[in-house]
């Protein structure tokens, strides 16, 4: 959600400000990245431009919402692979963010852990729709869906949870776990719990940072290229706008998340719309709409590790 790991004090970037300072990370961070991890671990090279989808969006800004659907759902009206994606030797760890536990374990997720440049809670409980419908259901069914598709284009996908825990992971072992995967790409899902007059989706990237166990200066780069080529492709085959209440470019660069800060792996926090706001909600809740998260959230993963935009 909106401060996502603490839900409490987000701290904003200015966009330009960002531009200046994650600059040369961009311009010098994938070669230190590729040069750590070898020349298998970087973008494919010599592809041409990334295709995106040509199916029209289920809900966009200008007309109705759409209908709440049924978490259950199967996915609908969206094939599991794309022309010429192959995968094949990618690991890709997803991060569904929260857990439907963490309430009934409060003592558990309050207790701090250390994220380099501070301390903030082991985890939360997340935000939920007006109705009741919790993020931690939306992240881990379009977990499953990202899983489903990347699988079918030839990847290895390492979810950090799977249901299969009471509560966690902390935000630091959620870090660790994509560590300790040498994930080419990874990725935590989340929506955001912003006020009801705020919607759209934004993607944040790990600033550049040195400081106790974080250490970010290798992968700020290429993480910000994912998360830009992340934020292209969300958009198109979703028809949600970038955020309205962070200068409406649909990036955000911070220094103050663990899952962000602790990582040595390519990695972004997408968050995909607003429970808060009606027209959002109803996206989020609507089970097509989510097979529509999930296949941009794939394609941007796709078009990253292709070398593509």
């Amino acid at each position: 959600m909106f401060s996502n790991e603490s839900h409490g004090g987000t701290r904003s970037r200015s966009l330009v400000v960002t531009a200046v300072v994650v600059a040369v990370a961009l311009a010098a961070g994938w070669f230190v990245y590729d040069t750590q991890r070898g020349s298998d671990a970087g973008p494919v090279a010599g592809r041409g431009p990334a295709g995106r989808s040509s199916g029209a969006p289920l809900a966009t800004r200008d007309s109705a919402p759409v209908a709440h659907g049924d978490a259950s759902a199967a996915p609908q009206g969206t094939s599991s692979s794309r022309p010429g994606a192959d995968l094949a030797g990618r690991t890709v760890v997803i991060d569904p963010g929260h857990n439907l536990g963490n309430a009934e374990h409060t003592a558990e997720i309050d207790r701090s852990v250390d994220i380099g440049t501070n301390r903030k809670a082991c985890d939360t409980t997340g935000t939920q729709t007006n109705a009741g419908y919790p993020e931690a259901a939306y992240t881990l069914d379009v977990a499953h869906r990202v899983r489903t598709l990347l699988l079918a284009r030839g990847a290895k996908v390492v979810l950090t949870y799977d249901g299969d825990r009471a509560w966690g992971p902390c935000v630091d072992e959620r870090a660790r776990i994509g560590n300790a995967a040498h994930a080419d790409a990874a990725l935590s899902i989340h929506a955001d719990g912003a006020p009801a007059d705020k919607f759209g989706f934004h993607v944040i990237a790990p600033e550049p940072v040195h400081k106790g166990a974080a250490d970010t200066r290798a992968v700020a780069g290429p993480s910000l290229l994912l998360a830009t080529t992340l934020r292209s492709h969300f958009q198109a085959d979703t028809g949600e706008p970038p955020a309205n209440y962070l200068g409406g470019k649909g990036l955000t660069i911070r220094d103050d998340l663990g899952g962000l800060n602790l990582t040595r792996v390519p990695k972004v926090f997408i968050e995909c719309g607003n429970m808060r706001n009606a027209h959002d909600a109803a996206a989020l809740t609507n089970a097509a709409w989510r097979q529509q998260a999930a296949r941009g959230i794939a394609d941007g993963i796709t078009a990253f590790l292709e070398g593509k935009r």
